[in-house]
């Protein structure tokens, strides 16, 4: 079910253990062949079919669009909320329906950017709320919930999310392929290893001149629908587990 569906007092009469998802993206470039409201469009698809299957047991927030994407500000059309300011603002959406009573919340996104401060806010809340062992805060990255498109099917490329890649482009096709620019004359841009273990921080034009990474001309819409199956599999079981836990333990 969908928040922006229900009145107020419908909200207040839901479980106060209904899973409350907040979905999290991005408005920024995508290289010269796909939408700047790409991660929007995509994570759109994914919380659409996973709401379709899940039914009324938990609850969607809006997705909200605006990311954290100050590495990708040297390319215009790219909105973003600064790192601090991106933060604070998912505490406080995690706040609002701690007010209202809700304990199992879920902040699933669909943007790199997103990752450390979605990772920070839920850390950060749950040392407000210490004694409430009855609180499960969680972020989520629908790409790293457990899903190998690789090892699916061997046509798959590339092994990891890029940007404007393979595996963006595919699904954009499988959607919205009015909006896929020409491909044949894109180039790959490697994803590189720099200095991995370790995380570096960085600006996408040290990565890219052209603003994708990866290799989009090995993009179908076959491949699309195969990942969104995948992807939106990952996130139904994840919220299952959501549903299924017993309120107090670790594991879930």
């Amino acid at each position: 079910m969908h928040l922006i569906d229900l009145n107020w007092p419908a909200v207040r009469a839901l479980g106060k253990d209904t899973p409350v998802v907040f979905p999290v993206a991005a408005l920024e470039q995508h290289g010269h062949h796909l939408p700047v409201f790409t991660d929007s469009i995509l994570l759109g698809e994914i919380i659409r079919r996973s709401s379709e299957r899940l039914n009324h047991r938990v609850l969607f927030a809006p997705l909200m669009w605006l990311g954290n994407s100050d590495h990708h500000l040297d390319f215009p059309g790219t909105l973003s909320a600064p790192p601090r300011t991106y933060l604070d603002m998912l505490c406080g959406l995690l706040e609002n329906f701690i007010q209202h009573g809700f304990q199992r919340l879920v902040i699933l996104n669909g943007h790199g950017g997103n990752d450390v401060p979605g990772k920070q806010a839920v850390f950060e809340v749950r040392q407000r709320h210490r004694s409430r062992d009855d609180l499960l805060l969680l972020f989520a990255t629908y790409w790293h919930l457990g899903g190998k498109p690789h090892q699916a099917d061997s046509g798959f490329r590339q092994q990891e999310m890029g940007h404007a890649c393979e595996w963006e482009t595919s699904m954009i096709l499988r959607i919205a392929p009015h909006l896929v620019g020409e491909l044949k004359q894109v180039q790959p841009v490697e994803f590189g290893r720099p200095f991995t273990p370790a995380t570096r921080g960085w600006i996408t034009r040290e990565r890219t001149g052209p603003g994708h990474i990866g290799d989009p001309s090995h993009a179908t819409a076959e491949k699309g629908e195969k990942l969104f199956r995948i992807f939106t599999d990952d996130a139904v079981s994840l919220l299952e587990r959501v549903i299924a836990w017993d309120g107090k333990s670790w594991n879930g």
